[in-house]
């Protein structure tokens, strides 16, 4: 069996994630900014749960956590980077410090438990990282661009990680999930910005009316997100990207069709410039 070490842990994808790794007979080091959050979701207590408090913007927290985890189970085998939240408004409505907020938590977040865990698994030659991305870091839209700058950062520095970590045994799986029925459309996950300029009330307006509509009726089960995700994870060749939900395999596959025909439309001024 594995040890995982699982960011974001208290709750949503990242609670039914522990969730499934424990039922599977896996050791779980679950960080949250709380520890007792992820107590209270596991009143039993569980054999091989060990709950963390790591604020994933605090390197020295993070790096405890990992510290606590390697003195409890002796190595760690998959992270999963899911600590993060979203944001709604316009790219010219996102104040500064919004931006940086969540550029400090979904992507230096994710750096901070990388440089903590990667030593780890560099030594033992093995292991597996799975970053949750989003559908919206492969596929954005109007009203959710800083969010999605976010996950494409992830999407960047996991492809890079991937041709990095291969030859040393470790693999690395981005996951692309779409509208799952977790807390994330509430605002215990997702912050809208209070600044609305009227001219874009049709772009990142209709996105702020949607998502506020569909908090709940999202069509994904997260507990069969989890388990697929643990599949990936278990798995000998696992992919570098895993889309989760038909709303995301559709937004790919769309996106990927738009490239395809600008591309083709523009392949004579691109070849131009040559010599």
């Amino acid at each position: 069996m594995s040890v995982w070490f699982v960011t974001g842990a208290s709750r949503g994808l990242g609670a039914e994630i522990v969730r499934e790794a424990l039922s599977r007979g896996h050791s779980v080091v679950a960080t949250a900014r709380d520890a007792e959050a992820i107590l209270t979701a596991y009143p039993d207590k569980p054999a091989g749960l060990l709950a963390v408090t790591a604020d994933v913007t605090s390197q020295e927290q993070v790096r405890a956590a990992v510290d606590a985890g390697l003195a409890e189970f002796g190595r760690i085998d998959v992270v999963v980077n899911n600590a993060g939240y979203g944001l709604v408004g316009a790219v010219e409505e996102v104040s500064d410090q919004a931006a940086r907020d969540l550029f400090d938590v979904n992507v230096f977040g994710v750096l901070n438990t990388l440089r903590a865990t990667l030593p780890a698994l560099r030594a033992q030659r093995s292991g597996c990282v799975v970053n949750i991305g989003s559908v919206a870091g492969f596929a954005t839209a109007p009203g959710t661009g800083l969010y999605g700058a976010t996950k494409f950062a992830v999407e960047g520095v996991s492809e890079a990680l991937h041709g990095e970590l291969a030859p040393l045994g470790v693999r690395v799986v981005i996951v692309e999930p779409g509208g799952f029925r977790t807390d994330f459309l509430n605002d215990a996950s997702l912050q809208v910005e209070p600044a609305s300029i009227p001219d874009y009330d049709a772009g990142a307006g209709a996105t702020r009316a949607a998502l506020a509509a569909n908090d709940g009726r999202q069509p994904g089960d997260p507990a069969k997100a989890a388990a697929a995700i643990v599949d990936v994870a278990e798995a000998d060749e696992p992919p570098l990207r895993l889309q989760l939900g038909a709303d995301a395999v559709e937004r790919v596959e769309s996106k990927l069709d738009f490239v395809r025909r600008e591309l083709d439309r523009w392949r004579p001024t691109a070849l131009s410039t040559g010599f």
